[in-house]
């Protein structure tokens, strides 16, 4: 049964899919229920880099490789799924999901599978984890304190996957990532990524990345952006951009039978990539 479970320990709501046309009562009440709650926690929800993230319960450090999403402040109009801050979006079920997939199939040791981590971008704990995922980023925004962290966190090894996130809504998801990543990365060039990357075959071997279907409807064909050290594709890979894509989409989803299963395999394949080159480069 899919299951959100709301950013603030306390909030914690169930709601079922509907299957067969005599639930869809229930689960319209459901709905409503879950809308109720997330406003009732809307505060608690907006961590961004204002209130501590220990409201989520993150496992302490301790050399084990641990999930880490970043939370930011939302931009206008990142409120609409569930009104939760735009950050927060399938969280914590995709990468709930997707650890239970690495904890099967890699040779990472011991990963955390009890827990996953939000970090609030500027947070020096950030920088105990090579890894992080952000959900959104169209509606990103960062002051100039954070712009400075999240480029040293890059540029000391961190590699950042942004999922999620198209133009939609009124929002121009892909001109706000490119005006934030300039406040970052000044000097850095957005680069599409290449199917030939090791970020495709660093454990399972994707031929052809763009052939991935990506989950939105109508919003045009899955695109991968990076950015490279000095610029040189040849050299480390910073980070992935999944533009009108939602790969983590597919790991949230993947109990509930809503996606097939040859998408939700190849979208595993994705985010098992991403990890074991972030651990690896």
């Amino acid at each position: 049964m899919y299951h959100c479970r709301l950013v603030h320990a306390k909030a914690t709501v169930y709601a079922g899919p509907v299957r067969t046309p005599s639930r869809r009562l229930s689960y319209a009440i459901g709905m409503a229920c879950v809308a109720l709650a997330a406003n009732a926690v809307y505060a608690q929800c907006n961590t961004g880099t204002r209130e501590p993230t220990t409201a989520v319960h993150n496992a302490p450090y301790d050399g084990r490789f641990t999930f880490v999403r970043l939370a930011y402040e939302t931009g206008p109009g990142g409120y609409y799924y569930f009104q939760l801050p735009a950050w927060a979006h399938g969280y914590p079920t995709a990468e709930q999901s997707l650890m239970k997939i690495l904890e099967g199939l890699t040779g990472i040791a011991k990963p955390h599978m009890d827990r996953t981590n939000v970090i609030a971008i500027g947070d020096p704990e950030l920088f105990n984890y090579p890894l992080s995922y952000m959900t959104e980023a169209g509606y990103l925004t960062l002051n100039a304190t954070e712009a400075k962290a999240l480029r040293e966190y890059l540029l000391k090894g961190g590699f950042i996957i942004f999922d999620d996130f198209r133009n939609s809504r009124g929002n121009d998801g892909w001109g706000n990532f490119v005006e934030v990543m300039r406040q970052v990365m000044p000097e850095g060039r957005l680069m599409p990524i290449d199917s030939s990357n090791p970020v495709f075959h660093s454990f399972f071997d994707i031929k052809d990345a763009h052939a991935f279907i990506s989950c939105y409807d109508r919003a045009g064909a899955a695109e991968f952006w990076g950015m490279f050290e000095d610029n040189d594709p040849t050299k480390r890979l910073m980070f992935v951009a999944n533009f009108n894509n939602d790969i983590a989409q597919y790991w949230e989803w993947s109990d509930t039978g809503f996606t097939p299963i040859a998408l939700t395999n190849d979208a595993y394949k994705f985010g098992v990539n991403y990890v074991v080159y972030a651990l690896t480069h």
